[in-house]
């Protein structure tokens, strides 16, 4: 049974959504991101130099690492290219599970499951809070192969987690069945690049029962530990190996956002 959608609460999906240009998004939703960039008039080059890290490490880990198999958790309204699009134009048999708990996001999941005949992608409805209930979800047992890596992706999603959700251990327990080989992606919220301004957005997120806990440099390696980090390490998302594709110019004050893509051995 699909749940309702409280359209009178803003929600972080549709936030990042309404700020990226998107369509999928309510009254409170529009309020709420627009009173973060009054804060924070950078906010919306911040996400998308997100957006751009999450497909260009995509595009590393099927071109260069060869992956063919993805798990992507918090996967957020459909915005293309999703991953099995840019997956898939690598390798058309790519397969790619999309995980998130927003009925909205279920809703519009049809955008999420156009794979190519020969590839696959499914969608699980599910909190990473739980990921029991994600690794034992009928859809990605029939999606991914447990004996080839896959690329767990986490974008943009562990500073809505606070010190009591351990965010660090329950990234561990998605990563720890999968095969050696498999690789880690990560975007992770910090403040130390512009203090004051993602201070005041954080504010704006937690009046709206959205609590964020934005992470030091080494509070963001400790998901990475036992990892092989794949070059450039730990460092903003818009130093992820840069492709020279983006039409704007992101200052480095500008992006409050670690990226960071690392192999398992």
């Amino acid at each position: 049974m699909e749940r309702d959608i409280d359209t009178g609460s803003a929600h972080s999906a549709r936030i990042y959504d309404y700020i990226i240009g998107g369509t999928d998004h309510y009254p409170a939703d529009r309020e709420a991101g627009d009173a973060m960039v009054r804060e924070w008039p950078a906010l919306p080059v911040h996400m998308r130099a997100n957006r751009d890290f999450m497909n260009r490490a995509v595009r590393h880990l099927a071109e260069e690492a060869g992956t063919r198999q993805f798990l992507d958790i918090g996967s957020g309204i459909p915005t293309s290219p999703n991953i099995h699009e840019i997956a898939q134009s690598v390798s058309p048999d790519s397969r790619v599970v999309y995980v998130d708990n927003d009925p909205l996001v279920l809703r519009l999941s049809r955008g999420l499951l156009n794979s190519t005949p020969e590839g696959r992608t499914s969608y699980v409805e599910a909190d990473m809070r739980e990921p029991a209930a994600i690794l034992e979800a009928p859809e990605l047992r029939a999606t991914l192969d447990p004996t080839r890596p896959v690329a767990l992706l986490v974008i943009a999603i562990v500073h809505f987690m606070t010190d009591e959700d351990d965010a660090v251990g329950i990234v561990r327990r998605l990563l720890d069945p999968l095969p050696s080989g498999s690789h880690l992606a990560m975007s992770i919220g910090t403040a130390e690049f512009a203090p004051d301004e993602v201070g005041r957005v954080a504010r704006e997120y937690a009046a709206r029962g959205m609590p964020m806990r934005l992470r030091t440099r080494a509070e963001a390696e400790e998901f990475f530990t036992g990892l092989e980090l794949v070059e450039p390490g730990v460092v903003q998302v818009h130093k992820w190996r840069p492709d020279g594709t983006g039409t704007e110019v992101v200052r480095d004050e500008d992006v409050a956002m670690y990226g960071v893509v690392a192999r398992k051995p």
